[in-house]
């Protein structure tokens, strides 16, 4: 006999625990099935080591031309993200992309989606940042912009930077709670309204049952070794929340369309890594003393030791909706931790392959002097889902973090073209006068890769192309909604987390309408989770009925 809820929502990070608290909130049976372990504050290591946190938590899957990096955990991506949210320039919204026409739904612009921008930005809060608070490598980023004749800008973060200790672990979680993960507002009161999570439950397919519901069929995983799973279960659902991520939410609707009927001919299609890319500078640190002015107490001009921030500073010169498409990214400062960062970074000036060799030894003698470039370029949605594994989103090499996808990602000349115009900004910004000398990171190990994959179930006004109507619903499968990062539509040219939340959020009332319709006493109106505003002034006034749900 199966369990019974009336929302099952697979996955909880942003998509997952935004809609799981007001549901939960608004009066409904809220379960919550999570492949990861729950992993508290306080257990968040700063170790690399096999069986650390920092192993448990993250999910890397080495596909056909890409690789993905993301959250294996409660609390999901937000846990492993750093934390920076800009909001998508309009531009983004108007994008026609490889279909040739506008990918977003008509009726979504950043006017539209700017009131649920402001909901996520009050929950979590966002914090606008200033000069006083950028680490060390993003003043370096911003004076070698300025050098240059670019502009620089801090990044809007998640942050509370009064508990923030500048450890640099941010991506492994926070110990300290300064980032604002769904750990610390969305999934702890959408707990204390009821909502039940249920640490490594990984999702397999989906059924549907006599009474128009849905019975989610899952395996319990191994703590120590996600290769292993020690029983089978199954819960009935009236609505069905997938918030899987990218990697994973088109591979349990591709295993379940033997159960459900054909799936849309958008899921596992239209796949997007963000147009993203890495390119590693090393510094000239008398250059950079010299020309730039820059040193520190110790006389040393800069030094990327395992302390600061992530992303504090961006260029944001070509986020410019006037220039052609493929032409506009983002250039953010970045700082990423030893492992595939030592490895896939290349040495400048030599003939590919060069990230091996005596070269390479001698560069990364000088790692303090690495400075890390993030760019998110737009790119042309090549990225396809082929057969599912058979069981969760990729076959398991190791005991943890590490798997091989169904994803084949071939890059077209568009993606490649929006790289190399990218790589080029890079390139004049950080080695003029002597202060640099940078390359991209090599794709010869892994294909291309991303931390932020994005539009594998898409939502979108055309059927051929988009897997999701536009309030997120499925399409020809009434009941279940995607509301995570593969519902955003493709490339946003910055951090895309801030756009999968407001998503989420705008995604809510229409859920709710199609719960109450399927006999779910719920409503919609919570506050913000964190009440520090709308528990003073009431609930926010935004609008109730979503055209197009």
């Amino acid at each position: 006999m199966a369990d019974k809820t009336d929302v099952l929502i697979v996955g909880s990070g942003f998509g997952g625990s935004i809609t799981a608290y007001h549901l939960a909130a608004g009066g409904a049976k809220v379960t919550v099935l999570e492949r990861g372990p729950w992993v508290k504050t306080e257990e968040f290591e700063h170790d690399f080591l096999l069986g650390s946190s920092y192993t448990r938590i993250f999910d890397f899957v080495v596909g056909d031309g890409m690789s993905l990096l993301g959250g294996n955990c409660v609390g999901g991506g937000s846990v492993v993200y750093f934390a920076a949210m800009p909001r998508a320039p309009k531009f983004v919204f108007e994008r026609h992309g490889s279909i040739g026409r506008r990918m977003w739904p008509a009726e979504l612009s950043r006017d539209a989606l700017d009131p649920w921008y402001d909901r996520v930005s009050e929950s979590l809060p966002v914090y606008k940042q200033d000069w006083a608070d950028v680490s060390y490598a993003g003043g370096l980023w911003g004076a070698l912009c300025n050098h240059s004749g670019r502009t620089a800008n801090p990044a809007p973060v998640a942050v509370d930077n009064s508990k923030c200790t500048n450890c640099n672990w941010m991506m492994a979680g926070c110990r300290f709670d300064a980032k604002r993960s769904m750990l610390t507002n969305y999934l702890p009161a959408a707990i204390a309204h009821g909502a039940e999570i249920r640490p490594l439950h990984e999702v397999q397919k989906l059924t549907r049952n006599d009474d128009g519901g849905y019975r989610v069929h899952y395996n319990v995983i191994d703590d120590e070794d996600y290769r292993l799973h020690h029983e089978s279960g199954a819960i009935d659902a009236k609505i069905v929340i997938l918030a899987a991520g990218a990697g994973a939410t088109p591979v349990i609707l591709q295993r379940s369309e033997a159960a459900l009927g054909k799936m849309p001919h958008g899921v596992g299609r239209y796949f997007s890594g963000n147009g993203e890319r890495l390119n590693t500078a090393v510094l000239n640190e008398d250059r950079v003393r010299d020309v730039l002015g820059l040193s520190r107490e110790d006389g040393k001009a800069y030094a990327a030791n395992q302390i600061g921030k992530g992303p504090t500073v961006a260029n944001w010169d070509k986020l410019d909706g006037s220039l052609p498409e493929y032409e506009r990214f983002s250039l953010e400062q970045l700082y990423f931790p030893p492992g595939l960062g030592t490895i896939l970074a290349q040495v400048p000036g030599m003939e590919s392959p060069a990230w091996f060799g005596p070269e390479k030894k001698e560069m990364i003698k000088k790692w303090a002097s690495w400075l890390t470039i993030f760019q998110m370029t737009e790119d042309d949605n090549e990225g396809v889902f082929g057969t599912p594994p058979p069981t969760g989103n990729a076959y398991r090499i190791s005991q943890q973090m590490l798997g091989r996808g169904p994803l084949r990602y071939d890059p077209t000349e568009n993606t490649r073209r929006g790289w190399a115009l990218a790589d080029a900004e890079c390139k004049e910004i950080l080695e003029k006068d002597g202060l640099a000398t940078v390359a991209p990171w090599t794709n010869d190990v892994v294909g291309a890769y991303t931390v932020h994959p994005l539009a594998s179930c898409r939502i979108g006004d055309d059927a051929a192309t988009s897997a999701l109507h536009p309030n997120h619903e499925l399409r020809d499968h009434p009941g279940i909604f995607v509301t995570d990062s593969s519902s955003v539509p493709g490339a946003l040219t910055v951090n895309p987390a801030m756009t999968i939340a407001a998503l989420a959020e705008r995604s809510v009332p229409g859920i709710v309408r199609a719960a109450q319709a399927r006999g779910v006493d719920v409503k919609y109106g919570a506050p913000s989770p964190l009440g520090e505003t709308s528990g003073r002034d009431g609930v926010i006034n935004l609008p109730v009925t979503v055209a197009g749900s």
